[in-house]
């Protein structure tokens, strides 16, 4: 099993950050990384919601299918994707510090299938480029966030009762 810590500040009351970092329907517009989100499901972003991610990575188009499998708003949420055999999960926490917000990321990925354990070696030699992929994703969100371009959310696109 891989694990990935990164921490951020951001110079935001945490509703704000949260709302902005869980607004999954426009990531593609905050996130450089990130082409285009495709929902899955309709409705405000909780536990359920999927939806299809495409990135471009090493010159090419990949898509990731994922689903939020936990939301508590304003405090924390996850994602889970399952592909090439593994199982990844972000986890997203959210907690005043230092008169804004601290955003702590943690991804972890587990390799299911005998295919999936017998490449894991190799997969570690892209820690490094994954890193720094996720590095860049925070900063983006960051620098929307302490810009002003990310309004208030509508409460009605946050909900916990989905399933």
């Amino acid at each position: 099993m891989t694990t990935i810590h990164l921490s951020k500040h951001v110079a935001a009351e945490p509703e704000r950050v949260f709302a902005a970092y869980a607004d999954i329907p426009n990531a593609a517009k905050h996130i450089e990384g990130i082409i285009r989100v495709e929902m899955l499901t309709n409705g405000p972003v909780g536990v359920g919601t999927r939806f299809r991610e495409t990135r471009m990575m090493f010159k090419k188009e990949h898509n990731e299918e994922m689903e939020v499998t936990a939301f508590s708003p304003g405090r924390s949420y996850s994602v889970t994707c399952e592909s090439c055999g593994s199982v990844t999960e972000c986890q997203f926490t959210f907690s005043k510090a230092n008169g804004g917000t601290q955003v702590d990321m943690q991804m972890t990925c587990r390799p299911v299938t005998l295919f999936a354990k017998l490449m894991y070696p190799l997969g570690r030699l892209m820690m490094g480029s994954m890193v720094k992929l996720l590095e860049k994703d925070l900063d983006d969100v960051k620098a929307v966030i302490e810009s002003g371009r990310v309004p208030a959310q509508d409460s009605s696109a946050i909900t916990t009762d989905r399933c």
